[in-house]
């Protein structure tokens, strides 16, 4: 059910607000591209600061936009377990069809502890979850090993693996065979993590190229690696020049280039910086995207 090309949305304001109907717009531009699925609130989505209200609206606008066209997946982890189980509840009452939730950042939890966090909300709400590793922004990793434990546990039907180790990729896969689907976490790392096996990648340049991506993760899947290695080249130099700056930065910005929405953000994160955005103005325009 999750595989392809699946869009970490970002999430548009307006003068401080949530600004819905470019949120509609844009994904309802992402599914007449050919997406294979989205998550709103994760990380891309400024999640973090998001109120609660804030982000059972942007899930709900989400899923009513969609319209079950394609699977939408919930961005509802948290550092708190109680929280997380209830963006969660949230979640599945709304009517998405997954959640995916980081694991616990800030506080750094043994690995039983990360198990345990994952089996508590797998055992609260019924629904399909994906479990989101991203060491750089939570301080800690999971284990290979813990992902085999996780991986026998029922409704935990995937990983956003973003550690950036292909061993790691290795290892979970090895260990866990298909119980798990792995979906990349880094663009850049997709084709060779389907090399591996894994289905696809929750993606920060398909908010910008959203036909593209699932056109690579397509070839991949069907074993077409000559052409998504093609649509990989394409790509790389904007899948560098989105990280430049600080997640989401970047990709706002580049809609605001389109068109599509305002480069706002969510303090503490600022506007890109103006050499860092003359950068990501060249590499759009040398790839026709302006």
């Amino acid at each position: 059910m999750f595989k392809g090309a699946i869009t970490a949305l970002a999430t548009p304001f307006r003068d401080g607000e949530v600004n819905e109907a470019a949120l509609r717009e844009l994904v309802e531009w992402q599914i007449q591209s050919g997406i294979d699925g989205l998550v709103p609130c994760g990380s891309t989505g400024e999640s973090a600061t998001l109120t609660h209200a804030e982000h059972e609206h942007v899930i709900r606008v989400t899923i009513e936009q969609a319209h079950g066209r394609v699977p939408v997946i919930a961005g509802t982890g948290s550092n708190s377990t109680a929280e997380a189980i209830r963006l969660t509840a949230f979640a599945r009452q709304a009517g998405a069809d997954a959640a995916l939730l980081i694991s616990p950042y800030y506080n750094k939890p043994t690995q039983e502890g990360i198990f345990r966090h994952y089996k508590m909300i797998a055992a609260a709400v019924d629904l399909p979850l994906i479990v989101y590793n991203i060491p750089g922004r939570t301080g800690s990793n999971i284990a290979p090993e813990t992902f085999a434990r996780l991986s026998e546990v029922r409704n935990i039907v995937g990983v956003k693996e973003a550690s950036g180790s292909m061993d790691q990729n290795s290892d979970i896969r090895r260990l866990c065979g298909e119980r798990l689907t792995i979906l990349s976490g880094d663009d850049p790392l997709t084709l060779p993590l389907m090399a591996l096996g894994a289905k696809g990648v929750i993606s920060v340049i398909s908010n910008v190229m959203p036909r593209e991506m699932h056109e690579l993760a397509a070839a991949a899947l069907a074993g077409d690696f000559e052409r998504a290695r093609g649509l990989h080249f394409t790509m790389l130099p904007l899948m560098r020049a989105l990280f430049i700056e600080t997640n989401p930065i970047p990709v706002k910005q580049a809609l605001a280039f389109m068109g599509k929405s305002s480069p706002e953000l969510r303090m503490p994160l600022t506007q890109m910086s103006a050499p860092a955005a003359e950068k990501l103005r060249a590499v759009m325009k040398e790839m026709k995207l302006i």
